[in-house]
């Protein structure tokens, strides 16, 4: 097979060639073009092209529907693609998850963002950083003039994914993803901070933005200050939260809740679906079509697990609030799962969003109304401790800095943090406004965030970090 196939004939041909009982398939072609720079000056720029092509058959052998999954990367031979995902199948045992495959709505209409399946996939290239690159190379000069060096990379990726289904299901989704980060550093490496935000086009990316806020935490980390581990009022900004609401948006499942295995689980059985989380009015929640964090409305996996299953493919993935005011009110549940426990079935959205209604405070005025505390800049290296009560334990990253009298007097040592997300919700007392953000642990696969800047009293510092 020829490496110009287009996507859609792929899938055309994969369940033209099934013998199984179901099947489905589906493309994803991508594009990426990316800068990098170091110490002031560009290092490296690219492009590059990417295909997966995915199979999932469904064999029934008497027992039971069983599936098998097979991927490939670039354009492969679909015969043996196929007969390969079959044989898989027929290896497997009957899915717990066995569900009949979704099919097109009974107009036989595409449903809502469905996407035009005859259409060509979206594409990047190079050019997507035309007004970035210059901008960029002013911040250079503005740094070396300053004595500071700026590290750091831009991306911009284009994923177009078809997916079809022996039931006629016919769905297309065009997927940009684009992140900046930017470091700035001193000759010495001394002192490090962090900038970075998401984007889908860079059309609203402000390198000037960005570098003003490296030179802002720069400045205030001119002055040293050791503090010891213990627990201190933090402001913990949009990007911090964000890898804090992500790791906990990937527990909830509402199987592992029902049968006790992870932190939504109710003692004495159950989930918790219905319990107060946050005393603030705090709505955690995910909507495919939130401007600017645009994302698939329905599903795509080529793997089952107890928040999606492979039988779902296609279902569609609407608007969801995860956390109502402060109140637990949905968990991850596959069909098939939801049919056992009679409860709605909800699939995760590509995206997440906290917020507080009328919230409007800034950062800065966070940081005037603070005593004494903390301001963070980033999490990074987050591990799980205890899944029953999501205790995380992880490392402060670029710029830790001490608020006295409502002002930033300087930077302090980092820490390692021991803290659960859901204990976080409940002892926040102040959200400020929420904002397009770009987590920094979790960016490699999750970029689409918005969140507020929390106040909480009596973080948990539990030890001093060497790092620097």
């Amino acid at each position: 097979m020829s490496s110009h196939q287009r996507a859609q004939d792929l899938v055309e041909q994969a369940l033209a060639a099934s013998t199984a009982d179901g099947q489905l398939a589906f493309v994803v072609d991508g594009s990426e073009a990316n800068l990098r720079w170091a110490g002031n000056s560009l290092t490296t720029n690219g492009a590059m092209r990417s295909r997966q092509v995915v199979v999932v058959s469904f064999v029934d052998g008497g027992a039971g529907m069983a599936s098998g999954t097979v991927t490939r990367s670039g354009t492969p031979d679909i015969a043996d693609l196929v007969a390969a995902s079959e044989q898989a199948a027929r290896d497997a045992g009957p899915a717990e998850d066995a569900m009949p495959l979704i099919g097109p709505d009974p107009e036989g209409t595409a449903p809502p963002g469905a996407g035009d399946w005859d259409a060509d996939p979206a594409d990047t290239s190079i050019g997507v950083f035309a007004d970035f690159a210059p901008a960029l190379g002013q911040a250079f000069g503005e740094a070396a003039d300053r004595g500071e060096l700026l590290y750091g990379f831009a991306e911009h990726r284009m994923s177009t994914t078809y997916l079809g289904s022996s039931t006629g299901l016919r769905l297309r989704h065009d997927q940009p993803t684009g992140r900046v980060e930017l470091n700035g550093k001193t000759p010495d490496f001394g002192r490090s901070v962090w900038a970075g935000t998401s984007t889908r086009d860079f059309s609203d990316v402000s390198v000037a933005d960005l570098a003003a806020e490296v030179q802002k935490k720069m400045a205030w980390s001119q002055r040293r200050i050791d503090l010891p581990a213990g627990r201190y009022e933090t402001l913990l900004p949009p990007s911090a939260v964000s890898d804090l609401m992500i790791y906990l948006y990937w527990t909830m499942e509402a199987r592992d809740a029902d049968e006790g295995r992870n932190v939504f689980a109710k003692q004495g059985g159950g989930n918790r679906i219905g319990d107060r989380l946050a005393d603030l009015p705090l709505t955690l929640r995910s909507d495919p079509h939130f401007p600017g964090l645009e994302a698939a409305p329905f599903l795509v996996t080529g793997s089952s697990s107890g928040g999606a299953s492979v039988f779902d493919n296609g279902m569609a993935t609407p608007a969801v609030n995860w956390i109502e005011n402060g109140v637990l009110a949905n968990l991850f549940r596959p069909r098939a799962w939801a049919l056992k426990t009679t409860a709605p079935a909800v699939a995760a959205v590509d995206n997440l969003i906290l917020e507080q209604p009328g919230a409007t405070a800034t950062q800065e005025e966070m940081i005037a109304a603070t005593d004494r505390g903390l301001l963070l800049t980033t999490l990074w290296y987050i591990r799980e401790v205890d899944p029953q009560t999501l205790l995380l334990t992880g490392l402060t990253r670029d710029g830790v800095f001490l608020v006295e009298n409502g002002e930033v007097t300087g930077a302090v040592n980092n820490f390692r943090f021991n803290e659960s997300p859901v204990d976080l919700l409940g002892r926040a007392v102040q959200a400020g406004r929420t904002e397009r953000t770009l987590p920094r642990e979790w960016n490699d696969w999750f970029t689409r965030t918005a969140m507020p800047t929390l106040r909480i009293p009596d973080f948990n510092m539990s030890s001093v970090s060497p790092a620097s």
